[in-house]
């Protein structure tokens, strides 16, 4: 079985090339109801994707473009997505097991009411989106990874480990952080630093959360004033 460790979080990727796997090209992933599996989707550019109540397992969906993706209650089950442009990208209500994002531009996405379980997001630009009451119930890794003024709100991450991301006023709004692994990354401009209790990171890390601090407080250094 492939997986992607990094220090102590561990992710079960999708096998697609194991003996014996087919995978069926395939037009379209629009108007398929029920379990679709096997499948390769590559290349495609529309202006709309919308799926509902679907299961997508073992499949690829690599170089497609979509102005707007909607998928609702679309449960994944070892499904890989690369250098994929989905920048109204639209998730809520679903389970994603075993799931690889790679160099996926997903800019303003809304990732919502989802359980993540062995999912991996790898070179994937998510700047500005928004996480809500996502939860990781098994293991997730974003690597390399921009989320510049992405929000986390009412999210349970225990679960996952972030790693040379760009975190530049990434909010971490209510939720549960125990656990979270952010070591290897710039936390000097994050925002929510009081709701990161009990995460895990380096020493040298803590001046950056006090930066981060400071920045929310907006404080005013006693040498930065003019002496009257």
């Amino acid at each position: 079985m492939d997986t992607r460790t990094i220090r102590r979080t561990k992710v079960a990727l999708p096998s697609l090339d194991e003996p014996g796997l087919a995978l069926s090209d395939v037009t379209s992933l629009e108007d398929m109801h029920g379990r679709v599996s096997g499948f390769r989707y590559a290349d495609a550019k529309v202006r709309e994707l919308d799926l509902a109540g679907a299961q997508l397992v073992e499949g690829r969906v690599s170089g497609c473009t979509a102005e707007r993706t909607r998928l609702d209650a679309v449960r994944a089950d070892s499904v890989e997505f690369s250098c994929c442009e989905l920048p109204a990208l639209s998730w809520t209500g679903s389970k994603l097991s075993r799931i690889v994002f790679r160099e996926c531009r997903l800019m303003g996405a809304a990732l919502e009411g989802l359980a993540l379980d062995n999912v991996l997001f790898e070179k994937c630009k998510l700047d500005y989106a928004t996480f809500a009451r996502v939860r990781a119930l098994g293991p997730v890794i974003f690597s390399g990874c921009s989320l510049r003024e992405a929000a986390f709100i009412g999210s349970d991450l225990r679960a996952a480990l972030f790693d040379d991301c760009d975190l530049r006023l990434t909010e971490f709004g209510d939720g549960t952080y125990r656990g979270l692994d952010l070591r290897g990354n710039d936390l000097s401009a994050v925002r929510g630093v009081s709701a990161l209790k009990r995460v895990i990171i380096d020493r040298v890390q803590m001046p950056q959360l006090a930066d981060a601090l400071a920045g929310e407080l907006d404080v005013t250094f006693g040498a930065d004033l003019d002496d009257v």
